[in-house]
């Protein structure tokens, strides 16, 4: 695995935890940097996408489990109208979890890609025509999903809560 996968995950785990963390506003600029950082991160990082067989079902697998990972962090997200009509979240130790779980998760799997079963990856690889590229993709799709998913759910929460009060 490269270090585009590495790369892309501290990113990922970086911005969500500088920008989620305790009670934060949401504004429009909040919802906009993770699309903006998926937009430069894809071209940069998603090479080779498949565009067939078994590699194609590994990356929208990958797209379909981070857009769930990414609606489970956001229902541990709160998402309230302060008394100021401000809306704003707050998050704790549960969606840093979350994060850092599955985050951990994938960078451990590219370690172990590379220095524990290496072989047996290998193999499956082989037998079923998935290329490295489209494993690496995998896991940085997985991760842009989760991002953006959560940022979804936030921006349908924002609107859910700021209407409640209006």
């Amino acid at each position: 695995m490269d270090a585009g996968i590495w790369i892309v995950n501290i990113i990922v785990l970086a911005s969500v935890l500088g920008t989620d963390l305790g009670r934060r506003k949401v504004g429009a600029a909040r919802l906009l940097r993770p699309m903006i950082a998926a937009a430069v991160i894809v071209p940069l990082y998603v090479k080779h996408p498949a565009t067939d067989g078994t590699g194609l079902v590994l990356e929208l697998a990958g797209a379909a489990v981070g857009l769930l990972l990414g609606l489970a962090a956001a229902a541990l997200l709160k998402v309230r109208r302060d008394e100021a009509g401000v809306v704003r979240t707050q998050a704790g130790a549960w969606y840093a979890a979350l994060w850092t779980a599955v985050i951990g998760a994938r960078l451990m799997f590219s370690y172990g890609a590379n220095h524990w079963f290496t072989h047996q990856l290998g193999t499956w690889m082989y037998d079923h025509r998935v290329t490295v590229d489209a494993l690496t993709d995998t896991l940085i799709v997985m991760a842009i999903a989760m991002l953006l998913g959560r940022t979804g759910a936030l921006a349908v929460k924002r609107g859910n809560a700021a209407g409640l009060a209006a």
